[in-house]
């Protein structure tokens, strides 16, 4: 990612949650802890189903009156609903603001500068009232700025940005292995930890209880994770839930496909370095991890 760049993500939708009782409504029921959110501090979130399956993930920023949860804006009218259920009598108020945000993404290196210029060194900072934070997910992901409309161009003429197409962006995360499109084809057909939530710093095993926390933790207290989520490349045009085999044998299965595809792989008797530029078939077309 060029240094003086900015990436404007169109498909994100952000949910504002703020009220009394926002903070402990959310950490009961997300993966992550939330008491690790602050102004110098943001995370990468999901929730779970009760046995643990993927259904959301979210980053977490705080807000003057809460928190705004940035999500993918296949999952913002599911995630509000979800949110309002599990509301009950609680002090929260769960609003979509996505018409009145936009995300963005910059370089770290960019990102380093705007912090030193600001005299900060923390993991989040607010400049021009706007929170700008270093995706936890991975160092390759850079730079995310959460921005109010209103505010957004000032700022990118203030910082001499220039925007990019996003495909740079996206060809990064997915090289990374990292889905960042078609999340919605992951609900309920894989485990958390079978979506890389750990190595995605989205889970902590430290806090209380969430939903799929005991599922969740039994997978890792017995080293019972056997599937991983793994990016695939091809020219072919894959079909989801096509077999994926290597050297004849079944190894998994196609969950996203074209541009950036993914695979759900067992890694039972396998290392993933030992699987990476192996080719392989999803059904009868050619393919390779990455």
């Amino acid at each position: 990612m060029k240094k003086n760049q900015i990436n404007i993500l169109k498909d994100r939708g952000i949910i504002s949650v703020s009220g009394k009782d926002s903070k402990e409504f959310l950490q009961n029921i997300i993966t992550n802890d939330i008491n690790g959110v602050n102004k110098d501090n943001s995370i990468f979130s999901g929730i779970f189903t009760p046995q643990g399956k993927y259904l959301y993930e979210f980053f977490v920023i705080k807000s003057d009156n809460g928190y705004f949860l940035d999500s993918s804006d296949e999952f913002k009218e599911e995630l509000k609903t979800f949110l309002e259920k599990y509301k009950l009598n609680s002090d929260v108020k769960i609003k979509d603001i996505s018409n009145k945000y936009a995300v963005g993404v910059i370089s770290n290196e960019k990102f380093e500068e705007i912090k030193k210029e600001e005299n900060k060194s923390t993991q989040t900072i607010i400049f021009r009232s706007t929170p700008f934070f270093q995706d936890p997910r991975s160092k390759k992901l850079g730079s995310r700025v959460l921005s109010n409309l209103e505010k957004l161009y000032l700022t990118i003429k203030k910082l001499s940005l220039k925007i990019e197409d996003d495909r740079d962006y996206f060809d990064i995360a997915h090289k990374a292995g990292i889905p960042i499109k078609s999340l919605k084809k992951l609900q309920n057909n894989l485990f958390g930890l079978e979506a890389n939530f750990e190595e995605l710093s989205a889970i902590d095993f430290k806090k209380g209880c969430y939903i799929g926390q005991e599922n969740t933790a039994r997978m890792k207290l017995k080293n019972k994770l056997r599937k991983k989520l793994l990016p695939l490349i091809s020219d072919e045009n894959l079909e989801i839930g096509s077999e994926i085999t290597l050297n004849g044998n079944q190894i998994g299965k196609l969950l996203i496909a074209n541009p950036y595809p993914f695979g759900l792989i067992n890694i039972f008797d396998k290392k993933v370095s030992e699987l990476k530029n192996k080719e392989i078939l999803v059904g009868k077309l050619k393919a390779k991890f990455i």
